[in-house]
Order: structure tokens, then C-alpha cells, then sequence
């Protein structure tokens, strides 16, 4: 199996982004506790057109992240790893398992408490971070579980874009509302007209998310809705999708996700925050990262291919799904998103941003060890080839 050169380009690009991530969360961390700790917050809080800097990066800068993530789903369904029912079931099957088990945990924990809403929380995964930690493994990895990972995890930012929509959506101002999906029926229109060049796109996308901004939905959506609106053609190298989706990797991967995650882990730790993470909305952030999204994508899977209902890769392993499993708890950037949707409260804000690199970190770190366990060396793969 051959690994397609936008895929690959995605993959590699990923991975670096997961590394540069990583070290903007501990630099953000260190800094936020530090001697510059008043200094770094405030610039957080700094208030530019009535909003802060951070507020403009989790409203802004992230519907770009999610123009990227649409474009790839897009690319995905169309012609890459979804285009079928047989390549795209075991991934969607093993995504629904990842969504359902960790939620309905953290549900189950909270259920009648005020961080009820939390539920959300634990049913992402982070694809730079879960990647980056897949490419240590180097080229013991085969092709089919970069697959597997890639799609179960585009999958899942999917799957929180309509939990977003649904169930993070405060009062709606339906005037707002109307217009944007006006601009992008628009648009849909374009794109029916063949049009191709960017640039009415790009302008209608723009005003689209003012109006989604200001309509009591998430404007993050709109950057989805404006990558279903970019024509997508037979996908070769010419297309208009083609060209914005290998122009927006780079900027995504090593400024908007960076820049993301110096911003949301700027978590000042305080003295007693060993005894939150007892909490029932801590215990459910990491028993639905940590075991419900392993639990969930192992158990989907197996049960569906038991069944008939999907087909294990020949390459692929329950002991690697289950490893994917883990590397799937890394929940970090999408976990951390929801988090600001779900709560008003500063104090839970931070208590789950501290178990989400917790849980992140110890979901990596079994997630790693067991595929370096299940995976077999290079040689041996080699050799059976």
C-alpha cells in the first residue's frame, strides 16, 4: 500500500507540529508559574476590540485549524481512506466506540453535578499530538495503522465539531444565523457554477464567520461549512481544495496549533491542585482519556469484526488497535476547546485543563509502550515482505 503524497505531506507535517506542540505546552506551563507569571497571563488578557488575545486565537485563529480539518475530511470522503464503505467503516466504528465509552463515563461520574457539561471533554483526539508519538516508532509502524490513527482521529474532530454545534451552542440570535448559512448557500452556489478561483471563497468564508460569530454558534463551524463549499474537482494538484489544504499545513501546524497551546495551557497551578484531580470532574476527564477511549476503539473494533461489519487490515493487530486506542486518549487540543465551551468557571476551566495534560501524557506514554511491545522490528517486517 502506497501512501499518497498529500497524505504523506500530512502525516510528516502532523507529526512535527505534535513535537513543536509538545514544547510549547511545557514552555507555556513553565512560564505561567514562573517569575513572568503576571506579565505572561495579562498578555493573554489583553483586550483588543473588546476581546482578548486569547479569545481572538480560540475564535479566529482555530476556524482556520478547522478549515484545514474540513478540507481533509473532504479529501477523505471523496477520494482518500473514507472513499469506500469497507476502508472507512473500521475507522468510523472504532471512532463512534472512542466518543460513546468516554463521554458516557465522564457522564456517568458527573451525572447532577454542575461539570455535567463536561461530557465532552474526554472524546477528542489531538491528531498532532497522537501522531508526533506514532513517529517515534519510526518505520515499525506500518502503513495501514498511520491510516487507521489518521482517519479514526479526523473522524473524531468531526464528531466534535457536531457535539460543538449541538450541545455547546448557547441562545441563538437566528437573524445572524440565517445570514451566514445565507453566505454559504452562496458559496455552495459558486461552487456549482464552477467556480474555482479562492478569493470569492475566501471573502465569503470571512463574512460567513462574523455572522456565525455573532449567532450564538461556535464561529469555528463556519471554517467546516467553508471547506465543503471549496470545490474540490478530481482532487489532483490543481484542484482549488487541493491548493488552500497544502497551503494552510504549514501555517497550522507550527503557528495556529502553537500559538493555541501556549494560550490555553497559560494555567497557573495552584497549591492544592493534587486534591482536584479527585474531583468527579477531573476522575472523569481521565478515566474516559485514559481508559474510555482505549476501551471504546478496541472494543468497537473487535466487536464489529467479529461481526463481519468490518475488516482488520492483514498489517494490523488488536494489540496495535489497542495501543492506536490509547494514543487516541491523547485528547489535549480539541479536549482543551471543548473545556472553554463547557464551562463559565474559571476554577473548572483550570482543573480540567490540568487533568487533560495529565491524562494526555499517561495516554501517550502507555499508548507508545504498547505498540513498541505489538509492533514487530523493522527486519522481521522486512523479511516477510
Amino acid at each position: 500500500m502506497k501512501l499518497t503524497a498529500l497524505f504523506d505531506d500530512f502525516f510528516h507535517s502532523e507529526k512535527s507540529s505534535g513535537l513543536v506542540l509538545m514544547g510549547c505546552t511545557v514552555a507555556s506551563l513553565v512560564l505561567a508559574n514562573s517569575a513572568w507569571q503576571g506579565g505572561y497571563l495579562a498578555f493573554w488578557d489583553y483586550p483588543v476590540f473588546d476581546h482578548s488575545v486569547s479569545h481572538w486565537v480560540n475564535d479566529g485563529l482555530m476556524a482556520i485549524f478547522f478549515l484545514l480539518v474540513g478540507l481533509e475530511l473532504e479529501r477523505e470522503v471523496y477520494i482518500g481512506e473514507l472513499s469506500t464503505l469497507q476502508q472507512a467503516l473500521l475507522p468510523v466504528v472504532a471512532a463512534l466506540g472512542g466518543m460513546l465509552v468516554p463521554a458516557g463515563l465522564h457522564f456517568a461520574i458527573n451525572y447532577g453535578t454542575p461539570t455535567q457539561a463536561g461530557a465532552g471533554i474526554p472524546m477528542a483526539t489531538d491528531i498532532a499530538f497522537a501522531l508526533a508519538v506514532l513517529s517515534l516508532l519510526g518505520s515499525r509502524v506500518p502503513v495501514s495503522l498511520k491510516i487507521f490513527l489518521t482517519a479514526l482521529a479526523v473522524i473524531d474532530d468531526l464528531g466534535a465539531i457536531l457535539v460543538i454545534a449541538i450541545f455547546y451552542t448557547g441562545s441563538l440570535a437566528w437573524t445572524n444565523l440565517l445570514i451566514a448559512l445565507g453566505v454559504f448557500g452562496v458559496l455552495l452556489i459558486l461552487n456549482r457554477w464552477k467556480v474555482r478561483n479562492l478569493i470569492p471563497y475566501l471573502i465569503g468564508g470571512i463574512v460567513m464567520w462574523y455572522f456565525m460569530l455573532h449567532s450564538g454558534i461556535h464561529a469555528t463551524i463556519a471554517g467546516v461549512l467553508l471547506a465543503f463549499a471549496i470545490p474540490f474537482g478530481n482532487g489532483d494538484e490543481k484542484s482549488t481544495s487541493y491548493i488552500l489544504q497544502r497551503f494552510l499545513h504549514k501555517p497550522v501546524a507550527f503557528f495556529i496549533l502553537p500559538v493555541f497551546a501556549l494560550a490555553n495551557t497559560a494555567v497557573t497551578l495552584p497549591a492544592d491542585w493534587i486534591h482536584s484531580l479527585v474531583e468527579a470532574n477531573s476522575l472523569g476527564i481521565f478515566v474516559g482519556l485514559v481508559a474510555g477511549k482505549p476501551l471504546g476503539i478496541s472494543i468497537f473494533s473487535y466487536v464489529s469484526s467479529l461481526v463481519k461489519l468490518t475488516r482488520l487490515p492483514e498489517d494490523l493487530s488488536m494489540g496495535q488497535i489497542i495501543g492506536a486506542g490509547f494514543l487516541g486518549g491523547i485528547g489535549f487540543t480539541m479536549s482543551i476547546f471543548i473545556t472553554l465551551l463547557a464551562f463559565d468557571e474559571p476554577r473548572f476551566i483550570s482543573e480540567s485543563k490540568i487533568v487533560i495534560l495529565l491524562s494526555s501524557v499517561l495516554a501517550g506514554i502507555a499508548g507508545f509502550s504498547l505498540l513498541k511491545l505489538f509492533l514487530p522490528d523493522a527486519t522481521k517486517r522486512s523479511a516477510k515482505r
